[in-house]
């Protein structure tokens, strides 16, 4: 089986997290600079196969746009188009961040790596992937 691959995407930094080959775990693969997402999910496309890549999508708690919306809105348009054998598809990310600060306290990690904002972000896209995987894969 191929893997799926869930990113947490930001302006400035962009989280990374991938499922095993057979689907069943989901592990925080890498945090990397916004800039690079394109030229990193290539080298990662070519040299794993991915079945599907899952973005989280910012929306507030009316469902209204959050300032993120037109950022993410845009990398799912170059997803389509650098990558139109996969599927992408969308993922609530709400909530995601919290849940990732307070899982990092929760494994005991020092309050100097809780502050790198890099571990938010892969932890984040880490609990997105995971709860696809809850979920059976749909939303």
């Amino acid at each position: 089986m191929a893997r799926i691959l869930c990113i947490d995407y930001g302006g400035k930094r962009t989280g990374i997290a991938v499922t095993d080959p057979l689907q069943i775990i989901a592990s925080a693969l890498t945090t990397i600079h916004t800039k690079d997402l394109f030229p990193f999910l290539k080298q990662y496309c070519q040299q794993e196969p991915v079945e599907r890549i899952l973005i989280g999508y910012p929306r507030n708690l009316d469902d209204s746009d959050t300032h993120a919306t037109p950022l993410v809105k845009g990398a799912i348009t170059r997803l389509k188009k650098e990558f139109p054998a996969i599927p992408i598809q969308t993922v609530d990310e709400r909530y995601t961040s919290k849940m990732a600060s307070r899982a990092m306290v929760d494994m005991g990690m020092k309050k100097k790596d809780r502050r790198k904002k890099e571990n938010i972000d892969q932890i984040a896209a880490t609990i997105m992937l995971q709860e696809y995987l809850e979920r059976g894969g749909g939303e």
